[in-house]
C-alpha cells in the first residue's frame, strides 16, 4: 500500500488557519527555493474564506513571512461568468483576500480566465491550458504541469474542482484543462483542471470543514469509493494534506495527524 494523505484535524475553523498558514508558508518557501517563483492553484467555494483568515494576520516570526510579489495565482477550475459575476471563483478570491492583502507584502501575479470566450467554453479551455504552457513549459518538453500547490474544496458530494462524481472528464487523461457544459452544480458551464494535473502537483491540501462534510469525509477515507476526491487521495499519497474541523470528521475512521 503506497504512502497515506495527511488529515490535520483542528477543534474549529479558527484553529485550523494558523495550521493551513503554516503550510503554505513551508510550501511558498520550498518552490521560490526551487525556481524563484511559488505557482500556486486555487479553487473557490469557502476555500477563499479560510485562506484569509489563515494568510492575512501579520508574520509572527521571520520563518512565518509570506512573499506574495513571488506567487502566481491560477485557477483550479472557473465558472464561464464575467470576472465580476457573483459565480466567478477570481471575484470571490479578489473580494475576500486579493484586495486585502497589505502592500508591503507585494502584489501576485493572478491568472484569470480569458473573459473573451466565455461563450466558447471549449476554446475557454484550451486558451487556460496555453496560459499554462506558457507558464510551466513548451507542451512538447513536459507532460504535466508541476503546481507547488493546490488549494482544493470538497463539496458534499465528494465532488473538487469542476470534477464531478461519475462525470466522463474523470477519466480525462491527455487534456491539462478540460471545459464541462454539464456541471451538475450550476453555473453549467466550467473549466477545470484534470485529474491528472491535480495529482501530479508538488503539494495538494483540501480544506473541508463544518458538520455537512462528515459523512462524504466517511466515504472518502473509509470507502475508497471513487468519489473525485478520494482519487486525489489515491493519486497523491502523501502529497495530499487535508485541514479539517473536528466537526467534519466525526465518526470517521482515519489517524488525525496532530501537527505539521
Amino acid at each position: 500500500m503506497g504512502k497515506q494523505p495527511n488529515l490535520y484535524s483542528f477543534p474549529t475553523v479558527n484553529d485550523l488557519a494558523p495550521g493551513l498558514r503554516h503550510y503554505v508558508v513551508q510550501a511558498q518557501n520550498s518552490g521560490i527555493s526551487r525556481h524563484g517563483t511559488f505557482k500556486v492553484a486555487v479553487s473557490g467555494g469557502s476555500l477563499p474564506k479560510t485562506l484569509a483568515a489563515a494568510l492575512l494576520p501579520p508574520s509572527t516570526a521571520p520563518e512565518d513571512t509570506l512573499d506574495f510579489s513571488k506567487w502566481e495565482i491560477f485557477f483550479a477550475d472557473e465558472r464561464a461568468v464575467p470576472l465580476d459575476h457573483a459565480d466567478s471563483n477570481y471575484a470571490l478570491l479578489q473580494a475576500e483576500l486579493l484586495s486585502k492583502i497589505p502592500a508591503e507584502l507585494g502584489a501576485p501575479a493572478v491568472h484569470p480566465i480569458d473573459v473573451a470566450h466565455l461563450d466558447d467554453v471549449q476554446e475557454m479551455a484550451d486558451q487556460y491550458e496555453k496560459l499554462l504552457v506558457r507558464n510551466f513549459a513548451q507542451r512538447d518538453s513536459v507532460k504535466l504541469p508541476i503546481f507547488d500547490l493546490i488549494l482544493l474544496g470538497c463539496g458534499p458530494d465528494g465532488h473538487t474542482c469542476s470534477l464531478f462524481p461519475g462525470h466522463e472528464l474523470l477519466r480525462e487523461s491527455d487534456a491539462w484543462v478540460a471545459s464541462i457544459e454539464d456541471s451538475p452544480k450550476p453555473p453549467a458551464k466550467r473549466i477545470t483542471l484534470t485529474l491528472p494535473v491535480v495529482n501530479h502537483a508538488v503539494k495538494i491540501a483540501f480544506v473541508a470543514t463544518g458538520g455537512g462534510k462528515k459523512e462524504v469525509l466517511k466515504q472518502i477515507f473509509e470507502d475508497g469509493t471513487g468519489l473525485p476526491c478520494a482519487l486525489v487521495n489515491e493519486g497523491g499519497g502523501d502529497r495530499v494534506s487535508w485541514f479539517v474541523d473536528d466537526a467534519a470528521v466525526e465518526g470517521v475512521s482515519y489517524p488525525r495527524r496532530g501537527s505539521l
